[in-house]
C-alpha cells in the first residue's frame, strides 16, 4: 500500500483563523489588548466583531489549514 504524504496543519494559523461554512476566512480584529482607555466607545465595540480575511490573503491561509 502506498504511503502518501500528509499535509499538516501550522498550529499558529489554527490558533488564529477559522474557516467558515462557506469557505472563507475568519479572523479577531486587532489592537484590542491594551491601551483602551484613550479609544472610543464605538471604536472597542467595532473591534469585538470578527473580520473576514482579505481575499488576496484567503489562498496562502487555505494551504496552512487544510482540513
Amino acid at each position: 500500500m502506498a504511503r502518501g504524504n500528509k499535509m499538516k496543519t501550522k498550529q499558529a494559523a489554527a490558533k488564529r483563523f477559522k474557516l467558515t461554512g462557506t469557505g472563507r476566512v475568519k479572523r479577531s480584529s486587532s489592537k484590542r489588548r491594551h491601551i483602551l482607555s484613550s479609544k472610543r466607545r464605538k471604536t472597542k465595540r467595532h473591534l469585538r466583531q470578527d473580520k473576514m480575511l482579505a481575499s488576496v490573503d484567503e489562498h496562502a491561509m487555505r494551504r496552512m489549514l487544510p482540513n
